[in-house]
């Protein structure tokens, strides 16, 4: 110890106070910076994060099960050759774009209801506009898909006549 035994009082005070700092000062500098830069979307950031994260587990997972088995399986054919990590890497690169697809669908429904009901929703209605020709029909089909995803204060829907083109 640089002091005398009689100020290890304050050093361990000085330890204690810096300790507290930070344990406040890290809660505070992220609702400044939430604050000041008007990041109310944490919900999308903590959704990108989750999904990526999830992503990024399952595909280092993939790969190294790959390597590890397809070296197993192909050793003795390849003689040490790199064709195994090679695979692997074309594995997970083609897996990459439905995982990331099935892992978001998924946190949407568990943690972004409103999103997945809005999009269930709208694919719902697509489907039903293929089969319908009545253009009245149609105008109230999409207002209610509207009020029901958006939930505007009004809905209205503008057609444009033949003689207009």
């Amino acid at each position: 110890s640089y002091l005398p035994s009689d100020l290890n009082w304050l050093r361990d005070g000085l330890g204690n106070l810096l300790f507290l700092c930070t344990q406040i000062g890290i809660p505070l500098t992220i609702t400044v910076a939430v604050l000041r830069h008007r990041l109310w979307d944490l919900d999308r950031l903590l959704n990108r994060a989750l999904v990526y994260a999830i992503l990024s587990a399952a595909l280092l997972g993939a790969y190294v099960l790959g390597v590890v088995l397809l070296q197993v399986l192909l050793g003795p054919v390849t003689r040490g050759s790199d064709v195994a990590v090679a695979a692997t890497t074309l594995l997970v690169a083609a897996l990459f774009g439905p995982l990331r697809a099935r892992i978001q669908r998924t946190v949407d429904r568990r943690f972004n209801r409103a999103r997945y009901d809005a999009a269930l929703t709208i694919a719902v209605f697509t489907s039903r506009l293929r089969d319908v020709l009545d253009l009245d029909t149609v105008a109230g089909e999409l207002q209610a898909v509207v009020r029901e995803t958006m939930q505007p204060a009004h809905v209205s829907v503008w057609l444009r006549s033949v003689s207009d083109s």
